[in-house]
């Protein structure tokens, strides 16, 4: 079936790991997609790229931002260059980041006063959903709210979750991290112990990839861990960052997260020792080091 090429005109800022793979989705569904780039030697032949942070949104009808934490999407906004200023009246922004809920309601209620509807949709499913356009996302409005460019949802994810006010999906994607967290430990804690008693571990893997201990850490992380060879999926750093703001977020509503807390300071531990940049199935370095 012919689909209707999208109207919209957008610009997407954030074009790392997740952003590059999703804005590339977006240009082949049909959307007319501006790119901000910083680096000024990029090969640019198609002339969708801009280096002027302003010419990137001027006239479009919405901006899409997917980069690393709170003060990143404040600079993009509301810094020096700040593209609030340059946002039309009636634009729309989708932030991909992760940031706090927090942030997420302080930026929609300042975006608000310019008529400029900002709302939250931090995404899951690494740079494998991101290429496939089956991520899932969290979204932090009503689907009324967001008729006008649901598409760009549909093209990007395969689980479409709208939880109705600005920052909560920021809140559900803390959950997500807290699970990621748990799931990533145990699938490193497992993989060690079986190394160290000697079993052969890909059978081993293989086995319980078929019954009730199967996860997404080790159904699509396993073979990185029993190689010690960890190609970016998602960095430990910015998960770290993540965990960062669940252990607050449970500390508003003075809730003890002693897991999640715990797995914190295993990243951190790995941080130190250079890791930050490795996807976060290095979690198992964390578990040798301290049992060898």
């Amino acid at each position: 079936m012919n689909r209707i090429k999208p109207t919209l005109k957008l610009a997407f800022i954030g074009l790392g790991a997740l952003g590059r793979p999703m804005s590339d989705l977006l240009i082949n569904r049909g959307y007319d997609l501006n790119l901000y780039n910083r680096d000024k030697t990029f090969n640019n032949e198609n002339n969708r790229y801009s280096y002027n942070p302003s010419e990137t949104v001027m006239g479009f009808d919405g901006l899409l931002i997917c980069v690393t934490d709170d003060a990143a999407v404040e600079s993009v906004l509301f810094g020096e260059n700040g593209l609030s200023k340059k946002l039309k009246a009636d634009s729309f922004v989708i932030d991909f980041s992760t940031i706090s809920p927090a942030k997420s309601i302080s930026l929609h209620q300042r975006l608000k006063k310019k008529r400029i509807f900002y709302i939250d949709c931090p995404v899951s499913g690494g740079t494998e959903g991101a290429k496939t356009g089956n991520l899932s996302l969290f979204i932090g409005a009503s689907k009324k709210d967001c008729a006008s460019f649901e598409d760009i949802f549909n093209v990007l994810g395969k689980s479409i979750n709208y939880f109705d006010n600005i920052g909560n999906g920021q809140k559900v994607k803390a959950l997500n991290q807290i699970l990621i967290a748990g799931t990533y430990a145990a699938v490193a804690e497992s993989i060690a112990l079986g190394k160290l008693l000697d079993l052969p571990m890909e059978l081993v893997v293989n086995s319980l990839k078929l019954g009730a201990a199967n996860s997404w850490p080790l159904e699509h992380r396993s073979n990185s861990i029993l190689k010690n060879d960890h190609p970016l999926g998602f960095k430990l750093g910015l998960h770290h960052k993540d965990l960062c703001i669940a252990i607050d977020l449970a500390k508003s509503i003075n809730v003890d997260l002693p897991i999640t807390s715990k797995v914190k300071e295993m990243e951190s531990e790995l941080m130190e020792r250079g890791y930050s940049d490795l996807d976060i199935s290095v979690l198992h370095r964390y578990i040798y080091k301290n049992n060898l």
